[in-house]
């Protein structure tokens, strides 16, 4: 039998190579714990679990994953990076698997993209999401204010929702900052 030589120009990179370069996170190093799931406010409206992400990114299931709704789902409030024993930092995975499925246009939903395009905005005014706005400017948009009210005060239960935007202790800032969408 002969042996078939392959130049290592031909080989792809491996996903969680590609993942750690444009995050800085290194996806094998999770134990499938379900830490991160647990304390997800979202994680019953995502297709996909957090740690069901990560493990679908071991395996090499990047199709599904560029085109499920939880990496467009997820608010990056970093809930589930606080409770990983191994610092994964979630939130910088999924934007970079946002990322990715816009690159390589795997966006199905325009209203996904418009709520994305909502939280990119937050992060650039706030240096990080500043979800309660997020929310609120996303249901303004939508004219859809209460079909999902039910993860907004599971959120404000949990206290991941902020009245005031970070850095803030004016209360008048939230208004301000809603104003140009109403």
């Amino acid at each position: 039998m002969e042996k078939i030589e392959i130049k290592k120009d031909f080989l792809l990179k491996s996903v969680s190579e590609t993942v750690k370069e444009k995050s800085g996170v290194n996806i094998n190093s999770c134990w499938n714990c379900k830490t991160c799931t647990s304390g997800c406010s979202f994680s019953e409206e995502m297709d996909y679990h957090p740690h069901q992400i990560l493990r679908m990114l071991q395996l090499g299931m990047v199709k599904e994953v560029l085109e499920s709704e939880t990496i467009w789902i997820c608010v990056a409030c970093s809930s589930c990076t606080m409770g990983c024993p191994q610092n994964i930092d979630m939130a910088a995975v999924m934007e970079t698997l946002r990322l990715e499925a816009v690159e390589e246009k795997k966006v199905k939903d325009n209203d996904v993209h418009d709520f994305h395009k909502i939280v990119v905005e937050s992060v650039e005014k706030y240096g990080k999401t500043h979800k309660l706005e997020v929310m609120m400017k996303y249901k303004i948009k939508k004219k859809d204010f209460f079909s999902d009210i039910n993860i907004g005060l599971k959120m404000f239960q949990k206290r991941k929702l902020k009245i005031l935007p970070p850095g803030s202790k004016k209360p008048g800032d939230l208004l301000t900052s809603v104003k140009g969408v109403l």
